[in-house]
């Protein structure tokens, strides 16, 4: 499941020197219970969501780690201004006598997180209270998705199968496991899960704004599991044209100066057939021609040195002796 929601408030959750203890350590000044705002919040789970995956026990137990220290925020906009409230305790609840969809043992990420109590807070600590903002989505990164009719990665290897048809009376699923990251948990409006789960996202830059390209083009080669954005998206179209019009001009160079390695061999190795010379070059790289081209160059020189066009006449003895004669 991709999205959770608060669960308990301060209000019936008393702040202990327990929880003081773990909130200092993320304060730059000792805060006392009446200066803080607790509550806490399921994060995810293991049952299957509405996109058809779910996380393992064992995923949910590397997520307890991994969320400790992460900053709340609003709509996955990780702007300086919409930090709300940060994780200083996280751990896996077994739920007693409840049962996923697929007869498992239920098992939730809780996490306990705070806020400070001011003027700014006020009116968002009362939305918890009275069960307005209580949806939550989070963001993180997998490093596997296991399809459950037979079990390959379907990231390294896909298989046929689609999530959400039955097979021979097995519902197809993806199981999200070994976890890499998380990145974040927002409120949110309207999520995207049943219950609690994870919403995989990027991380938003320090200063609000999207990951560059090129953070997202290594969160893909590292094979993690991720959702962009609608401007996201146009911005990975843009840099795909960019990159297919010089990957176009970089083919039109290597072939011209493949082409130009031929000629040179021509004419200063003439004993080598073609075939084999042209074989042999569309095996080289762009410096292993450049290099072939410099080395043809220095032997065609030798070979058919070059000439000005300009060169002064002989003067020959005839020339010399005519010398008075000429008008």
């Amino acid at each position: 499941m991709k999205d959770g929601y608060v669960i308990k408030s301060s209000e019936k959750y008393a702040v202990n020197p327990g929880d003081l203890d773990l909130i200092n350590a993320y304060s730059r000044r000792n805060l006392g219970k009446d200066e803080v705002y607790v509550f806490s919040v399921v994060l995810c789970d293991n049952e299957v969501d509405r996109e058809f995956e779910k996380f393992s026990k064992e995923a949910l137990e590397k997520l307890a780690d991994l969320f400790v220290g992460k900053t709340g925020i609003t709509d996955h906009d990780a702007k300086s201004e919409n930090q709300l409230a940060r994780i200083f305790a996280c751990n896996v609840e077994k739920v007693d006598g409840k049962m996923n969809s697929v007869g498992e043992q239920y098992y939730r990420l809780v996490a306990k997180a705070y806020m400070p109590r001011c003027e700014k807070n006020n009116d968002f600590i009362l939305e918890i209270d009275s069960g307005i903002k209580k949806e939550v989505s989070v963001g993180c990164a997998v490093k596997r998705m296991t399809c459950s009719v037979c079990g390959c990665d379907v990231k390294a290897d896909p298989c046929d199968h689609k999530k959400g048809e039955t097979y021979d009376g097995k519902l197809c699923y993806v199981i999200l496991s070994e976890p890499l990251d998380a990145y974040e948990w927002s409120f949110v409006a309207v999520p995207a899960q049943k219950n609690a789960g994870v919403i995989k996202m990027f991380r938003s830059g320090a200063k609000g704004g999207a990951r560059s390209m090129n953070d997202i083009i290594k969160s893909i080669k590292n094979g993690e599991a991720v959702t962009i954005t609608a401007e996201q998206s146009q911005k990975l179209a843009e840099l795909i044209d960019e990159l297919e019009r010089l990957a176009k001009e970089g083919k039109e160079y290597y072939n011209d100066l493949k082409r130009e390695v031929m000629r040179l061999c021509a004419i200063t190795q003439p004993e080598i057939n073609s075939e084999v010379m042209n074989s042999v070059a569309s095996k080289m790289s762009v410096a292993e021609l450049k290099a072939f081209k410099k080395a043809f160059e220095i032997k065609s020189e030798e070979i058919l040195p070059a000439k000005p066009q300009l060169t002064p006449l002989k003067r020959d003895k005839m020339t010399q002796k005519n010398k008075d004669f000429k008008i």
